[in-house]
């Protein structure tokens, strides 16, 4: 976990949905082209004999950051993926942050087979060294979730060329277990209800140090952008999920991500 000192700023945005992509308004930095189920059998069903660990760094780049080296921090982030903690790892610009309060222009996703593989690659001299080059001169603000999806199927590497949307819940002070396990069983039941949807990982935040207070993740991955766009025209149904738990939440951020086409994956 990049151990990045950099200045937080801004606050959750209310919330509007987690999955609607017409919940946030498009911030302008697009680069590329443009059922409910109980808490408790979440709880209880078996991980894959492979544990993953999701770690999302989202990057806000200083708005005089030199396109060169944005590229350049971009690339050194993305060497990383030879470290032998990681088990896929990619990083680049996102196509759009719909959430108005943040106004993130880059991401880090990467799987490790469990905590300690984590730590170990954010201790490692490599990795130390490009966050200290190569990102840290470049940006403003940062935000960084990591969780154990409660469910966790399919491949371990998100192929290139992979559409992703990242979305982190805020939950409302003082809720009860009962009211975040709706929150949860309503997030996991979302692959249920949009076929376009090939992986779907949910969990709660581990490192709440640099969260910004966001403590439910889940990742959506799609075959392509097409396929994330496709989501435009089933407003219904995300309408849906977003009533059942609308009440419980104070903030949403919710950002969508390409895997470039032109990298490679760690599979």
């Amino acid at each position: 976990m990049m151990q990045l000192g950099v200045k937080t700023s801004g606050t959750a945005v209310a919330c509007s949905h987690f999955l609607s992509p017409r919940a946030f308004p498009p911030t302008a930095i697009a680069i590329t082209r443009r059922h409910l189920k109980p808490y408790c059998l979440y709880r209880s069903i078996k991980m894959s004999a492979e544990q993953i660990v999701e770690h999302v760094v989202l990057f806000k780049a200083k708005p005089d950051a030199d396109p060169s080296k944005l590229t350049a921090m971009v690339n050194n982030l993305n060497s990383l993926t030879s470290l032998n903690q990681v088990v896929h790892l990619s990083s680049g610009p996102l196509i759009r942050d719909r959430s108005s309060s943040f106004s993130f222009t880059h991401i880090l996703h990467s799987r490790y087979k469990s905590k300690s593989d984590l730590a170990d690659y954010s201790a490692h001299p490599d990795h130390v060294s490009v966050v200290k080059q190569y990102v840290l001169p470049m940006v403003d603000d940062i935000m960084a979730v990591d969780w154990v999806p409660i469910e966790f199927s399919g491949p371990t590497g998100v192929p290139p060329g992979s559409a992703m949307r990242l979305t982190f819940l805020k939950l409302k002070e003082n809720l009860g277990e009962n009211e975040k396990s709706q929150v949860l069983s309503a997030v996991g039941g979302i692959k249920e209800k949009f076929s376009g949807i090939e992986q779907l990982t949910v969990g709660e935040n581990f490192s709440p140090g640099r969260a910004k207070g966001f403590s439910i993740a889940s990742i959506a991955v799609f075959k392509g952008v097409d396929e994330l766009e496709a989501l435009e025209s089933q407003t219904e149904l995300a309408n849906e999920q977003k009533e059942k738990v609308k009440e419980f939440l104070d903030g949403v951020v919710v950002v969508d991500y390409a895997v470039l086409p032109t990298q490679s994956a760690s599979l």
